[in-house]
């Protein structure tokens, strides 16, 4: 299993109270300490506005971050989940993602999906289409992403995008184009889109969901003829990890302390409620090493963790490092 980490951007309410001029070294020092460390790759949000509900938070834009990591890392692989494909002109995307590859010595990942977060999506004038829209861009748009890396030019008359013998230089460093990281579980057109496309997916770490979500994308592989072991699937997890239970829920009341006067005692309670969900990353390390074993062997290779603390804690971190990463490598 290989493992990935979330560095905060405040989305999450997770630089509450950390002044402004402090933020880009709180994330800059997360991002090498990951560097240094047994990560895999780092990961970042595509989204504007804060959850669970807007606010005046800082969000910071995800590929201006990417392009701040691959200037200031040298090892880890670096991506998004996930670009919410209609927020960008996907030549204009494929553009963005090779230069940031080129600048990163061949790193980037592309975790791209069809997009959710309607509050963001009309604040900034994107209205809201139908899901069979924004999925039917998705699919278009990750076609002109992969015959652009792969040609240095691209041309489609699709039904959402038409893209006429655009120039993509440079191509990215990586060899095969840019990885393809296809998040969501729709099963009757995302899964599919990644079956003719993915690299890697990544959808729900609930272990019934995940086993059915990897059943539907393997009758969705034989259907068009792709190799369904090929592709690598992922799933995010939400933890807080303490020596003790008690430790556990103390540090999740220290984040409630934190979120209550931002977004309302209602909505971090839902928030923090992913945190003890049975599918979370949370727990003592070796209730989260039993966790995770069992998505292991269900087919899940790679966990990306989320630790809402790290920008004021990393000693999860550190225990999760020490403790979970060799139970599971």
């Amino acid at each position: 299993m290989r493992f990935g980490l979330f560095i905060p951007q405040g989305w999450r309410l997770d630089l509450v109270d950390i002044p402004v001029e402090r933020h880009w070294p709180v994330m800059h020092d997360l991002a090498a300490y990951a560097d240094n460390g047994a990560w895999d790759s780092l990961w970042v949000y595509d989204h504007f506005h804060t959850v669970p509900v807007p606010t005046e938070e800082v969000t910071y834009e995800a590929w201006s971050l990417m392009s701040a990591y691959a200037a200031t890392t040298r090892r880890i692989k670096l991506g998004q989940m996930c670009t919410a494909m209609s927020y960008r002109n996907p030549v204009y995307l494929a553009k963005i993602a090779a230069t940031t590859d080129v600048i990163s010595g061949g790193r980037v990942q592309m975790g791209i999906g069809g997009g959710w977060y309607e509050h963001e999506w009309r604040a900034y004038g994107y209205g809201f289409p139908s899901a069979g829209v924004r999925l039917g861009r998705l699919d278009e748009g990750v076609q002109i992403m992969r015959d652009a890396w792969r040609d240095g030019r691209v041309t489609l008359d699709g039904k959402h995008y038409q893209v006429d013998d655009a120039i993509v230089s440079p191509k990215p460093m990586q060899d095969n184009g840019i990885p393809m990281w296809i998040a969501g579980g729709g099963e009757k057109v995302t899964l599919r889109i990644a079956a003719k496309y993915a690299h890697y997916t990544n959808f729900t770490s609930e272990p019934e969901g995940f086993a059915h979500k990897s059943e539907v994308l393997a009758a969705h592989c034989r259907d068009v003829g792709t190799d369904y072991d090929a592709i690598v699937r992922s799933a995010n997890f939400n933890a807080v990890i303490g020596e003790t239970e008690r430790d556990v829920k103390d540090r999740i009341a220290r984040l409630r302390s934190r979120q209550v006067p931002v977004a309302g005692e209602s909505a971090a309670d839902a928030m923090l409620s992913t945190l003890s969900a049975p599918e979370s990353g949370s727990g003592t390390t070796e209730q989260v090493i039993e966790k995770l074993q069992r998505m292991r062997d269900l087919g899940c290779e790679y966990a990306i963790m989320y630790f809402p603390e790290a920008a004021y804690d990393r000693s999860g971190i550190e225990m999760f490092e020490q403790k979970v990463i060799p139970a599971l490598s």
